[in-house]
């Protein structure tokens, strides 16, 4: 087994705490990682550096790969967010959220087993806004042929790869009908000249969340443009559990980071209750990535999510999922049961 360098961002609020239990983990579970710790957020402030320091980009370029807990982005103070910097400046165009039923978490869905696929770069997140005149401001929607060609093609590659039958594309080209419209246009293209075994259909967005409430078995891989697949991607984390139990990756040509999607809930740092297991699944992600070049990573992933699997069909819960455990306590009910395997 290699021994894996990978860029951790312990991140703010819970972060330090989460990233901590699933650090713990991995290493019960016999990954070979050796960590390079970096900050970003408000701890990256707190050195008297940048929200983003130039050292923490290089490094994830140099490795190619990064674990990520959740940064905070100062609101309202000129400071850009750290999650777009980081997309933009290593060219980290596509962000892929599973969404799937976990063991032990019930829901009123079951059967859930979706992927989230979002492009990572233009769109309204372009940060693009001008004052058009006192009272008045706006904020221009960027879409570009090359970067929806590249989110449609990678959409389609990783429909194969991961043997998915159907991308169903969400938009809102009634309206928008250049942005949105480039954006159905590309993806349809790339199905029509690349990819015709892949079933593909467009859904104008809102009538889509709608049908994803209903019954959302009847999808496979949504493709959505930047602020859509936000808001998308939130919503159906809350089919299977919450953004507490959802894993999230933001892939480029070069690398990638692996991250906890949701916020750094300062209301509970440091109380020691905050659940790992949205990290623990990114890592599980991490290791399946990896995985392409060091086949044992796949085994470790598949014994780590048993592990927590069991743990969590046993009632060893955190308490936002209905139990009683804290973060440290969640973690060794993972490792307690990866020494029985």
């Amino acid at each position: 087994m290699a021994t894996h360098t990978i860029v951790l961002l312990p991140g703010d609020g819970i972060g330090p705490e989460i990233t901590d239990a699933v650090q713990r983990i991995l290493k019960a579970a016999g990954a070979e990682i050796k960590w390079l710790t970096h900050q970003a957020g408000l701890g990256a402030l707190a050195e008297g550096k940048e929200v983003l320091p130039q050292s923490t980009v290089e490094a994830i370029r140099e490795h190619k790969i990064a674990l990520k807990g959740p940064c905070t982005t100062p609101v309202g103070k000129g400071f850009s967010s750290v999650n777009v910097q980081l997309r933009k400046s290593l060219e980290l165009y596509a962000a892929v959220r599973p969404v799937k039923n976990i063991p032990g978490v019930k829901t009123r869905f079951e059967n859930v087993d979706l992927i989230i696929l979002r492009e990572n770069t233009e769109g309204l997140y372009s940060g693009i806004e001008n004052i058009v005149t006192p009272g008045v401001v706006m904020s221009m929607k960027v879409a570009t042929e090359k970067a929806c060609t590249r989110v449609s093609r990678y959409a389609f590659r990783f429909a194969t790869r991961r043997q998915r039958k159907k991308i169903t594309v969400f938009h809102k080209a009634n309206i928008m009908k250049l942005t949105d419209g480039m954006f159905t246009r590309c993806a349809q293209t790339i199905h029509d000249e690349e990819y015709p075994n892949i079933e593909y259909e467009e859904a104008i967005i809102d009538a889509g969340c709608m049908r994803v409430v209903q019954d959302p078995t009847q999808f496979d891989i949504l493709l959505l443009e930047n602020l859509y697949g936000d808001v998308v991607s939130d919503l159906a984390a809350a089919l299977v559990g919450g953004l507490g139990v959802v894993p999230g990756a933001n892939f480029g040509d070069n690398c990638a980071i692996f991250e906890a999607v949701h916020g750094s809930a300062p209301d509970i740092a440091g109380k020691g209750v905050a659940n790992p297991l949205a990290l623990l699944n990114s890592a599980m992600m991490m290791l399946d990535y990896l995985g392409e070049e060091d086949a044992s990573m796949i085994s470790i992933a598949a014994n780590v999510r048993n592990a927590f699997g069991e743990a969590l069909l046993a009632g060893k819960k955190t308490r936002d999922l209905g139990g009683e455990l804290g973060t440290k306590e969640f973690a060794d009910a993972v490792i307690e049961r990866l020494s029985k395997s």
